[in-house]
């Protein structure tokens, strides 16, 4: 239980943080809750905020080119893992530089994250996950390390990267029929909610990153949870009727 705690956490670092609040800034977050996920960001240990981000905007400009740092048509291993066991192509670096990330820079926990992001992940993504375990109910330091440290932070990286891989890979389009990206409902359970990638790509500004209504997406509920606390505000979402147009004017038939 401690080790799956730990993994949700990390995963709204990753999905509620860098990258529907961060990336795409598709709704606001007060200071409490950024520096909350600022933190559970520092535990999953996928590089800082500003680098996630910054990655994930070229991500998107230039999905499916060279310039895109983990182009899946370059293989499902390369886009999983491979692109960061090599150097950027150069056209990630030389369109990535025409960008604008100063927004990213402007939020002072943004900026203090990476200052101190080394000693924070650190703390956040090992020896918290192994020294509470520990002094509350008497684990085995061996076995929090080994458990809600290692073995969580291997599998929050694979569920991550899958969304790279297996989600512009495998599934259907019904958004839009003429991009890689895919509903991908395995990549949707183990992401919290970030299989919708049809659907992302589609309307990338999409706080909820899928249709709202009984689908699965524990991302978005924790949004609108914060947005019930009044931690966040502006969440921005694609009205129905452009969904539906798109669906009848780019889908694949299958939604």
């Amino acid at each position: 239980l401690s080790a799956y705690f730990c993994f949700l956490m990390t995963a709204l670092g990753v999905t509620a943080g860098a990258h529907r609040l961060w990336s795409h800034r598709s709704y606001k977050a007060k200071l409490p809750l950024r520096i909350f996920l600022a933190a559970a960001n520092s535990m999953a240990f996928q590089n800082d905020i500003y680098e996630w981000s910054r990655d994930h905007r070229v991500h998107h400009k230039y999905s499916e080119t060279d310039a895109d740092p983990h182009n899946a048509r370059r293989g499902f291993f390369f886009s999983h893992i491979g692109w960061l066991f090599v150097r950027k192509h150069r056209d990630v670096i030389e369109k990535g530089r025409k960008l604008d990330f100063s927004d990213l820079l402007d939020d002072p926990v943004v900026r203090f994250q990476r200052k101190y992001y080394k000693s924070s992940v650190v703390l956040m993504c090992f020896v918290i996950p192994t020294f509470v375990p520990w002094y509350l109910w008497g684990e085995s330091l061996w076995n929090a390390y080994f458990l809600a440290s290692i073995l969580r932070y291997t599998i929050s990286l694979n569920v991550t990267w899958l969304v790279n891989s297996a989600a512009h890979m495998y599934g259907n389009r019904p958004y839009d029929k003429y991009i890689n990206p895919r509903q991908n409902t395995f990549v949707t359970l183990g992401a919290i909610g970030e299989g919708f990638h049809n659907y992302h790509h589609t309307f990338p500004f999409d706080y909820s990153a899928s249709e709202l209504g009984l689908k699965f997406n524990p991302t978005t509920w924790f949004i609108d949870f914060m947005f019930w606390l009044g931690l966040v505000t502006d969440r921005r979402q694609a009205p129905k009727e452009m969904v539906q147009a798109r669906k009848e004017r780019t889908g694949d038939g299958s939604a």
